[in-house]
């Protein structure tokens, strides 16, 4: 019984979701270049489930580079008011659109100046009416079996306001570098904010042999930097090649005197397939989550990076990047 009564509830909310999207035109983008030219903030207003759900969606267009918070709407009539200001936009969530207390605000905002973006089910009430923007958050039936309980409602609701964040999103061009400045913190931090520079091995740690260095010479460079292999240079410094202890196994099986060799001579003459494929490198201003999925397209377990001149200043590691809770 309550499988089936889950079940019922799941394919309402669903079934109200989709036929959201019909709903989504003129209405929608007027909102979105309202809030897009807002030079203030987004202040979101709402009681009981609405207000829930308003703090939802302010955090979320927060986080997504859209500067807003949640205002209670009776808190709001009894001082809180004061934090408005005239170059805000003000999103009213209300089922009814009758809240005794939005009537009460948007006076308030009317007087100010801020253009005011309503959120109901009910597309003829009161707070419509007095609104700029209004989009319909109507739902058929809510979830709950007495159609009573904000349930549908709320969910359309969020889910609206989650277009809007999105929406805005792309529309600002706010991508994962923008993303990680403003979250620092935990495990999706540490994937975001660490730059490939920020983890790389550099300097005096950074191995490198030109082209005519001797096979003596690039296994001493190599072991000296304990990274398990050396970057390869032409005469302007520009990477040529990588050299890796892989390489060095396969020479031995193929050439019985390996110290015989140059650097470009054991470079053409240890290929992992029937051809040496270019050096795949980064560049240090990458965030170093974007090395992942090289180092796992090509089975490579460090990623060379390089500046605009193809110039190796630098080689980050799988272990690196693990050690940072990047992986």
């Amino acid at each position: 019984m309550s499988i089936e009564q889950a079940k019922k509830v799941i394919a309402i909310e669903a079934a109200a979701v989709a036929a959201l999207k019909d709903r989504i035109g003129d209405s929608f983008q007027r909102a979105v270049d309202l809030i897009y030219q807002c030079k203030g903030r987004v202040v979101v207003v709402g009681m009981g489930k609405s207000g829930i759900v308003g703090r939802k969606i302010a955090a979320t267009l927060t986080s997504t580079g859209t500067p807003a918070f949640y205002l209670h709407s009776t808190e709001a009539l009894h001082g809180d008011s004061g934090i408005l200001r005239g170059d805000d936009v003000v999103i009213a969530i209300s089922k009814s659109g009758q809240a005794d207390e939005l009537q009460l605000l948007v006076p308030l905002l009317k007087r100010l100046d801020i253009p005011l973006i309503a959120m109901t089910g009910n597309p003829h009430s009161w707070l419509a009416q007095k609104s700029d923007v209004m989009l319909d958050t109507s739902v058929e039936k809510e979830a709950c079996p007495y159609d009573l309980t904000p349930t549908t409602s709320t969910t359309v609701t969020m889910v609206l306001g989650d277009a809007l964040a999105v929406a805005l999103l792309r529309k600002r061009n706010f991508g994962p570098r923008q993303f990680a400045l403003l979250h620092p913190g935990g495990a999706l931090g540490r994937k975001l904010i660490w730059r490939v520079e920020d983890l790389m091995h550099k300097n005096q740690e950074l191995p490198v042999v030109s082209e005519t260095t001797t096979m003596r010479d690039v296994l001493v460079e190599m072991t000296s930097k304990q990274l398990g292999m050396t970057c390869v240079v032409d005469s302007k410094g520009a990477l040529v090649g990588v050299l890796t202890d892989g390489d060095l196994r396969r020479l031995l099986e193929r050439i019985a005197d390996i110290l015989s060799l140059n650097a470009r001579e054991a470079l053409d003459a240890s290929p992992r397939g029937k051809k040496r494929t270019p050096p795949f490198t980064i560049g240090k201003e990458e965030l170093a989550v974007e090395a992942v999925p090289v180092l796992e397209k090509h089975i490579l377990t460090q990623l060379v990076v390089v500046d605009a001149a193809a110039k190796p200043i630098g080689v980050i590691r799988w272990i690196d990047l693990l050690k940072a809770g990047v992986i």
